[in-house]
C-alpha cells in the first residue's frame, strides 16, 4: 500500500515502494473476515429499492455459499464461472470461490451463444453461477459441454438446476478458508478478443494486492474519509472487479452496485448526488455521455474520478475539471496485467493526451525495433518488468502464447531479465510520463509513415458534430494503406458529402496532411468489444473500402 506522506513527490513514492508479500493471502477472507463487520460494505441500488449488507452479511453469506458449492463438487483448483450484474449474489460468488480456492471465471450477461460456449468450452468450470436472464441459454450450452452445474439466482429451479438461496439456507455459516498464498491461482479473466480467439489470463491471489498502489493513487489517496465508490462498470471486466469492487471492500469501503444494463447520464448524475459518491470510475464513454448530455451539475459528493480503457482528451478532461469540479485521472493496463500506468492529480502534473507515469512497484519501458530497451522519445513497443504480482500467471491452458507474451532482454552488462509484452505502442518522454501511440495491430502504414489512430480520433472528436469515432487503414494501391474513419453523429446532425468533407479539412488541417482521412464513413453505432473497446478489426473487415 501507499504511504499517505505529505508533500510526497512521485520520485519520493516510486522510489520508496517495495512489494511485501505476505506468505498467506486470500482475496475472499482479506475483502470480508478480516474487516469490521458492523461497516457498510455494499449498497444495491436497484429497481427503485435500496438495499444495504454489512461486512458481516459478507463474511457469512460467503461460508454459506462456499460450503454450498463444496456440496456441490467444487473443490480447490476447480473453476467456478460468475454470470451476474452487478449485486449482493456477484459478489459473494466471487468471495466464496476464492475461500474455497477455486477460480473465479468472470462473465458478462452480455455474451452471446458463441462466445459462452467457447469460455464455457475452453476453461470446463464445474460451477456457472446466473440468473433467470441468462439461465436457458447458459444451461443448454453447460449441458452441451458436460459436467457443468447451473446455480441460478432469483428464481425457482428444478433439477438439475440448482437455487442459490436454497443452497445458501442449508449451508452453515462456519468455513475454514483454504490455506492460500499469492500465487495460488484465483481468477481467470478472459481477453477481449480483438484478434483471435479470446485467451484466458489466470491470475493469483497476489493480483489483489498488485493493484492497490494505482488504485490508491488514481483514486488521489484512496480511502479518504466517508468513501463511497461506484463504478457502471461491469463486475465481470478487469476494470469493475479489480479498479473497484474488490480494492474498495479490501480498504473496508462501501460499493454501490447498480445492476442495470444501460448507462444513462441523468440517472448517473442523480445516483452519485443521492448516494454520497466520492470516487467513482467511469469509463471514457459513459464520460462523453455526461459531456454530451449538457447536464446541470450543481453541488456534487464526488471527490475524484477514474478512466480507462480508451483515450479521454483534453476537451473531456477539462469539462470534468469545469463541470464536474474535479480531476480526472485516466490510468492504463490490460486483462494481462492491470492498473500499471496513470496519474494522481494530487501528486503529479497530469498531461492531458498522456497515459500518465508508471504507479510505483510497476516498471515499464519501451522496446525498440533493434530487441533492447528503447531511450526517451523513441516509439516501440511498452513491455513491463515480469516480475511484478499484477502481472498473469499465464494464459489458460495455453502456453505457446503465453511465451509468445514474454521476452527476455539484457542490460549493458549482459544479464538477462523478463519483459511482458503488451502489444501496445508508446513512447516515453524525458520525466518518464508515457504516450499512447496504438494496439500494435491497429498501426496504420501509409506511404511509409507509421500512423497511430489515437490521434486521428482525438481530433476528429473536437469537431461539433462527432459523439465517437474510429480510425482504421484501408488498402490503397499506391500508399499502401489510407486512413479511414467512422463517425457516430450528434443529434440534430446528418450524413452528407459536405460533412464528410468538412471533417476531413477539420483533420487535415491539425494534423499532418498524411493523417487526414481519405474515406469517411457515417455508422449508427460503433462495434466494441464487452469491455467497450472499439473492435476496428471488425470495421476493417465489415465496412471495406469504397
Amino acid at each position: 500500500m501507499i504511504d499517505k506522506v505529505p508533500g510526497a513527490t512521485y520520485e519520493t513514492l516510486y522510489d520508496n515502494f517495495r512489494w511485501e508479500l505476505p506468505e498467506r493471502f486470500n482475496i475472499g477472507t482479506a475483502c470480508s473476515d478480516q474487516q469490521d463487520a458492523t461497516a457498510p460494505a455494499l449498497i444495491e441500488v436497484a429497481d427503485g429499492q435500496t438495499r444495504e449488507y454489512d461486512f458481516g452479511e459478507l463474511s457469512q453469506g460467503s461460508n454459506r455459499l462456499a460450503n454450498g458449492l463444496a456440496s456441490l463438487g467444487v473443490e480447490r483448483g476447480d473453476r467456478v464461472a460468475i454470470m451476474l450484474p452487478q449485486g449482493y449474489e456477484c459478489g459473494l460468488s466471487h468471495l466464496a470461490t476464492y475461500k474455497l480456492g477455486a477460480i473465479a471465471v468472470p462473465m458478462t450477461q452480455l455474451f452471446g451463444p458463441e462466445a459462452l460456449r467457447y469460455r464455457l468450452g475452453n476453461c470446463h468450470p464445474k460451477v456457472v453461477i446466473t440468473d433467470s436472464s441468462t439461465r436457458d441459454v447458459v444451461a443448454e450450452i453447460a449441458g452441451e459441454v458436460g459436467g457443468i452445474t447451473v446455480v441460478v439466482t432469483g428464481a425457482e429451479t428444478t433439477l438439475p438446476d440448482r437455487d442459490f438461496d436454497g443452497l445458501m439456507a442449508k449451508a452453515s455459516a462456519d468455513f475454514a478458508p483454504a490455506e492460500t498464498g499469492p500465487d495460488d491461482p484465483a481468477l481467470l479473466i478472459y481477453t477481449s478478443g480483438t484478434t483471435g480467439a479470446p485467451k484466458g489470463a489466470l491470475h493469483g491471489h497476489r493480483v489483489l494486492l498488485g493493484h492497490l498502489p494505482g488504485f490508491e493513487l488514481m483514486f488521489d489517496f484512496f480511502p479518504g474519509p466517508d468513501e463511497r465508490l461506484w463504478t457502471p462498470a461491469d463486475w465481470a471486466w478487469i476494470g469493475g472487479l479489480l479498479d473497484a469492487l474488490l480494492p474498495s471492500w479490501f480498504h473496508g469501503r462501501p460499493v454501490i452496485a447498480t445492476p442495470r444494463a444501460r448507462f444513462d447520464p441523468q440517472w448517473a448524475l442523480d445516483l452519485i448526488t443521492e448516494h454520497k459518491v466520492t470516487a467513482a470510475f467511469l469509463p471514457p464513454t459513459a464520460l462523453k455521455m455526461m459531456r454530451q448530455a449538457d447536464l446541470v451539475v450543481e453541488e456534487i459528493p464526488l471527490r475524484t474520478i477514474m478512466t480507462g480503457g480508451e483515450s479521454l482528451g483534453s476537451e473531456t478532461l477539462t469539462w470534468g475539471r469545469d463541470h464536474l469540479g474535479v480531476r480526472i485521472n485516466e490510468i492504463y493496463g490490460q486483462t494481462e496485467a492491470n492498473l500499471l500506468v496513470g496519474n494522481s492529480s494530487k501528486v503529479w502534473d497530469v498531461r492531458p493526451g498522456s497515459m500518465g507515469r508508471p504507479f510505483p512497484g510497476h516498471a515499464l519501458a519501451i522496446l525498440a525495433s533493434d530487441g533492447q530497451l528503447a531511450a526517451a522519445e523513441i516509439e516501440g513497443e511498452i513491455v513491463m518488468n515480469a516480475d511484478d504480482p499484477v502481472v498473469m500467471l499465464g494464459y489458460w491452458n495455453n502456453p505457446e502464447a503465453t511465451e509468445d507474451k514474454y521476452v527476455d532482454i539484457s542490460d549493458d552488462e549482459g544479464q538477462k531479465s523478463r519483459w511482458l509484452r503488451t502489444g501496445d505502442l508508446g513512447r516515453r518522454d524525458e520525466d518518464g510520463y508515457l504516450w499512447f501511440s496504438s494496439r500494435e495491430d491497429d498501426v496504420i502504414m501509409s506511404a511509409g509513415y507509421r500512423i497511430g489512430p489515437a490521434e486521428i480520433e482525438e481530433c476528429v472528436l473536437t469537431h461539433p458534430a462527432v459523439t465517437m469515432v474510429a480510425a482504421v487503414g484501408i488498402p490503397d494501391p499506391v500508399r499502401g494503406e489510407v486512413v479511414k474513419i467512422f463517425v457516430t453523429l450528434r443529434d440534430g446532425f446528418l450524413p452528407s458529402d459536405d460533412l464528410a468533407d468538412e471533417i476531413r479539412q477539420h483533420v487535415r488541417s491539425r494534423l499532418a496532411a498524411y493523417e487526414y482521412p481519405r474515406e469517411v464513413e457515417f455508422l449508427d453505432e460503433l462495434p466494441t468489444t464487452t469491455t467497450g473497446k472499439v473492435r476496428r478489426r471488425d470495421l476493417r473487415i465489415d465496412h471495406p473500402a469504397k
